[in-house]
């Protein structure tokens, strides 16, 4: 079993910075790729980040693929999306997930807004 808490979210002018953190309660060591997805009002759930089980950038969605940044800290079970230059579409509830590579299982968290406004 696997919880998962979000951190980070608020309140950020555009062109400002943030910094979502996720951190698990089970190990989430060499198991499980980690996820940042994200859903904004009246729209589907769309992935972020994702990163491999050993830290490797999976990918990154268009949208944010040059201004944002996914890293893990496998010792400390948390995982973090930097994100910059931020826009008003940004805003969303972001997400953590991390998927169990040999069961196909997954966790979510309950989610952190970010709004993105002047």
């Amino acid at each position: 079993q696997v919880q998962l808490v979000e951190s980070g979210g608020g309140l950020v002018q555009p062109g400002g910075s943030l910094r979502l953190s996720c951190a698990a309660s089970g190990s989430i060591s060499s198991d499980y790729i980690m996820g940042w997805y994200r859903q904004a009002p009246g729209k589907q759930r769309e992935l972020v980040a994702g990163i491999s089980t050993s830290g490797v950038p999976l990918r990154y969605a268009d949208s944010v693929k040059d201004r944002s940044t996914i890293s893990r800290d496998t010792a400390k079970n948390t995982v973090h999306l930097h994100l910059n230059s931020l826009k008003p579409e940004d805003t969303a509830v972001y997400y953590c997930n991390a998927l169990r590579v040999t069961s196909g299982y997954e966790y979510w968290g309950q989610g952190t807004q970010v709004t993105v406004s002047s």
